[in-house]
């Protein structure tokens, strides 16, 4: 499983038997009677991205789109004849809520930084979640893989500094100082957090500029529209 995928970027895998995750986590995807397992798949380091641009945008979501082509490629050649359905990201137009972030804790991926990012010790916060499927495959469930918690020792708080905001001055994130900030004509923190970036944790992992663009001009948007639905949201001052 692991060669595969990890050279194509995807190099981080967990398998969960369904019957062992909580039901909460369940109930948004409908369960049908013959899945049997969910598989999460994500990505951490500079890869992914790599892999992507060789291929070429084609899409308005091209990592979306490269991580599904990838999996379903995976799995045709390794577990050819699997029943199988993504419920992320392909999921999401269906309405459903996949708890990422608390499979991921799961998994031991995810652990929360102030600036409400996924960190571990080994990848930083340079990671993030690509697909999950529910299969009727029956492979070895993964066991937890907890790099641990870098931010519990972590005594300069660089992070916090960094932030033009002060949005994490209150040892938890302020999003609608954060919001303010990013909408702020030139601001310097609209295609990149830069808390974010200040994180020493996994430096060699991080993002080329060009993905931390991508990512954070998708977020910037996501920010813009929601602002021009809520005429209630204060403007940036």
């Amino acid at each position: 499983m692991k060669s595969t995928l990890d050279d194509a970027g995807l190099n981080r895998q967990h398998v969960f038997a369904l019957r062992q995750l909580p039901a909460e986590l369940l109930e948004p995807l409908s369960v049908r009677v013959h899945e049997r397992q969910l598989i999460l798949f994500g990505h951490a380091g500079r890869r992914l991205w790599e892999r992507v641009q060789a291929e070429g945008v084609r899409s308005a979501h091209p990592i979306d789109a490269y991580s599904v082509r990838t999996v379903e490629r995976w799995l045709a050649e390794a577990v050819p004849g699997t029943r199988y359905r993504f419920v992320y990201p392909t999921g999401l137009a269906e309405g459903r809520h996949v708890g990422l972030q608390r499979l991921g804790t799961l998994a031991g991926w995810h652990h929360a930084s102030p600036f409400m990012v996924g960190i571990d010790a080994e990848w930083g916060s340079w990671f993030a979640y690509r697909a999950a499927i529910l299969t009727d495959t029956d492979l070895p469930v993964s066991p937890a893989e907890d790099h641990g918690h870098p931010c519990k020792d972590c005594v300069a708080k660089p992070c916090i500094r960094a932030c033009p905001a002060d949005a994490l001055r209150s040892g938890s994130m302020d999003v609608q100082a954060c919001r303010r900030q990013r909408l702020l004509e030139d601001s310097p923190c609209a295609l990149g957090c830069l808390a974010r970036q200040a994180c020493p944790v996994g430096a060699e992992h991080r993002y080329e500029q060009s993905q931390i663009r991508h990512s954070s001009a998708g977020s910037l948007g996501t920010i813009r529209r929601f602002v021009a639905l809520s005429p209630d949201e204060p403007a940036p001052s």
